[in-house]
């Protein structure tokens, strides 16, 4: 892999702005696509009162809905600080083809953006969880599985 230093720049002068306007928190990214900037994103936690507003889920947002598709292969996000698990996750649900970071998982948390408890969370058994968890009504629920398994028009993703 090889990045491009400026996409990168861009994505951490977008986070230093975010910090400045006053709206969110020190993250942005940008998806680029054919080496050109398609879609930005900023933090916008605080802003939206969304806590799944990250600067990377932002701009995957932006660039789906300008590319008319929910993946993003063949592009490339550049981010400020290396995604936590929510960002990672909708980076990789996404098709994305590469990930470039500026600040580490501990540079972030420094600066009180500690994702470490939800890693160790995620590998723990639900029963065991900070968050209690309690499987409800499996024969129920699985009939919307089986409604996606026989359906004879679907989009596979």
């Amino acid at each position: 892999m090889e990045g491009n230093q400026a996409f990168m720049q861009e994505a951490i002068a977008l986070a230093t702005a975010n910090v400045a306007s006053g709206r969110g928190g020190p993250f942005g990214a940008v998806v680029v696509k054919d080496g050109k900037v398609i879609a930005a994103g900023v933090n916008q936690v605080t802003a939206l009162n969304d806590p799944t507003a990250h600067a990377e889920v932002t701009a995957i947002r932006h660039a789906c809905q300008l590319l008319g598709t929910f993946q993003l292969e063949g592009c490339e996000v550049y981010t400020s600080c290396e995604p936590c698990p929510m960002c990672l996750a909708a980076i990789y649900w996404a098709r994305c083809g590469a990930i470039y970071y500026g600040n580490s998982a501990e540079d972030a948390a420094k600066v009180g953006f500690d994702d470490a408890f939800l890693y160790g969370e995620m590998k723990k058994p639900s029963s065991d969880r900070r968050i209690p968890m309690e499987r409800m009504l499996p024969d129920e629920a699985w009939a919307s599985f089986a409604a996606w398994r026989d359906a004879a028009v679907k989009v596979v993703y």
